[in-house]
């Protein structure tokens, strides 16, 4: 079945370009200009990845990609003109999987929804054994169902703040860095740098944790990285 991606994007040379070369490589491919209009669309559709522009009419695509979140786990790619990290630390945060600053090359774009698409593929039809479950200390990971509960209360987490929680829950009381942590949950190069791996762990911590500022969970070591406590 082909892969449906919905753009939302403002300015329409750009994003029928996007259309020609994805839909060149086999994709399904819908256009938004507004960012309102295309939140709506986004949750009501039923789309495989999702590329949004940040400087949107009607709503940015920080709010678009924070709304998705809560309802999908669907790949979320965000463009931007702006080069500046806090945009990629804020929109990685957000839950989008991927950040790429205008101009970019149409095969690059390509090439990472291609990446996205296959990864998010594997994970949701990985064949895990039915009920294949960690448990630590209150924490309930169900790896077949991505599904997390803590003391019972279920609590939703995006792509990779699951896999990097799962990743650390697997292999407690050994220590990671920072690098490594990102080799392991973000396998592609060009995503964006280890500060995501901060960012995320702090998400992680506030869904997790009982009190953030003392972790019971996901320590941190300092000058070195992060470790699961058990």
């Amino acid at each position: 079945m082909m892969n449906k991606i919905l753009i939302i994007e403002d300015e329409e040379a750009i994003a029928e370009l996007e259309k020609d070369y994805l839909e060149l490589s086999g994709f399904s491919v819908e256009i938004e200009n507004r960012g309102d209009e295309g939140l709506k669309r986004a949750l009501e559709g039923d789309f495989n990845l999702f590329i949004l522009d940040l400087m949107l009419p009607g709503m940015d695509g920080f709010e678009i990609c924070k709304q998705i979140r809560q309802e999908k786990n669907t790949p979320v790619i965000l463009v931007s003109a702006k080069k500046d990290d806090i945009d990629k630390i804020r929109g990685l945060g957000l839950g989008a999987d991927d950040y790429i600053t205008k101009p970019f090359s149409p095969s690059e774009l390509v090439a990472r929804v291609k990446a996205h698409l296959a990864r998010y593929e594997r994970l949701i039809g990985s064949g895990l054994p039915e009920n294949d479950i960690v448990e630590i200390r209150g924490i309930k990971i169900d790896k077949t169902a991505r599904r997390v509960w803590v003391n019972g209360e279920e609590k939703n987490f995006t792509t990779k703040e699951f896999d990097l929680l799962t990743f650390l829950a697997q292999n407690p009381n050994r220590v990671f860095t920072k690098d490594e942590l990102f080799n392991k949950i973000w396998d592609m190069e060009s995503i964006g740098d280890i500060a995501t791996v901060t960012v995320h762990i702090k998400k992680i911590r506030e869904k997790i944790e009982f009190n953030t500022a003392k972790p019971q969970y996901i320590e941190t070591i300092w000058g070195v990285g992060y470790r699961f406590k058990v």
